[in-house]
Order: structure tokens, then sequence, then C-alpha cells
């Protein structure tokens, strides 16, 4: 939880402002007129922004005041000084999601092994299925749309 000094304008967690008044004994539950009457006021948790995935965040922005209550502000982020650090940002997230894609696809790699092993079980045209889906898989990063937005290949039943 976190609170609002009314004079300052200053916003704490509510950790801070018990530790700011260590020498009082509060109950555990900290009402709304024990804030009061110290001059603070609960900030509630505001709702977070609409944004575009995959390169948007919802990023906090302050406090706001509505009615007589606060309420955390958030907006569509993040927001950038230039146009460098925005495509340093993005290429950031793409590393980051086709590192998890190749490790997606390395463990469904490595959870087919058996199927293109001389003593598998499977016949041949099932072998087949499985070598055509292991290949697919193993060119999953040149596929359209990767890392974010590919279609994964079906898995032979």
């Amino acid at each position: 939880m976190e609170v609002r000094n009314r004079e300052t304008g200053e916003v704490i967690r509510l950790s801070e402002f018990l530790a700011a008044h260590s020498s009082t004994s509060f109950p555990r539950k900290i009402t709304e007129e024990i804030l009061d009457s110290y001059g603070y006021d609960q900030v509630f948790e505001g709702p977070n922004a609409e944004y575009t995935a995959p390169y948007g965040a919802s990023v906090r922005d302050g406090v706001v005041q509505i009615g007589d209550q606060w309420y955390t502000k958030y907006v569509a982020g993040p927001i950038f000084a230039n146009e460098a650090d925005e495509a340093a940002y993005k290429q950031t997230i793409d590393d980051q999601v086709s590192a998890n894609q190749r490790r997606l696809r390395d463990e469904l790699l490595a959870k087919s092994d058996w199927t293109v092993l001389a003593d598998s079980p499977l016949t041949t045209a099932k072998k087949t299925e499985w070598k055509t889906y292991r290949a697919a898989l193993r060119d999953i990063s040149a596929a359209e749309g990767f890392p974010h937005t590919m279609e994964w290949p079906t898995e032979p039943s």
C-alpha cells in the first residue's frame, strides 16, 4: 500500500510511513481514519494503460486525484527521448523473445529426439512426418513473423 502526504504531495510506501512513526504503536490494519489523523491519504491502484504489444507497456506516471481519493496513474509507454533509444529498446525485446522462442524450439526438438532414432518403433511414414516437423522447428527463426507472431509447426500425432 502507498500513502500520500497531503502537505508535501510525497507518495511513500506504508512501511516507510510506519518507520517514520516508529515510536507509535499502530494496529495491524491501518485505516483511513488513522492516515487522516497524520495528514495522509491512501493511494489506490489505478487502471493500467492500454498499450500495443509486443513493445508497449503500462508505465506508472505518478498519482492522480479523482474525487476525494488518490490513484496510481499509468500511461502507455515506454517513452523515449529519441528514435535511437526506441530502436535499441525494440531490439532488446526482439532479442529476448527470440532467445525464448529458440529455447522452446530446443525443448520441442529434445522431446521428439526419440522419433528419429534407429530403434524407434515408428513406421517409415511416421518417421518422415516427424523429420518434417523437426525440420520446421529448426527453421522456426526464419519463419514469417518470427519471433512474435510466427506459427509453430503442428506436432505429428
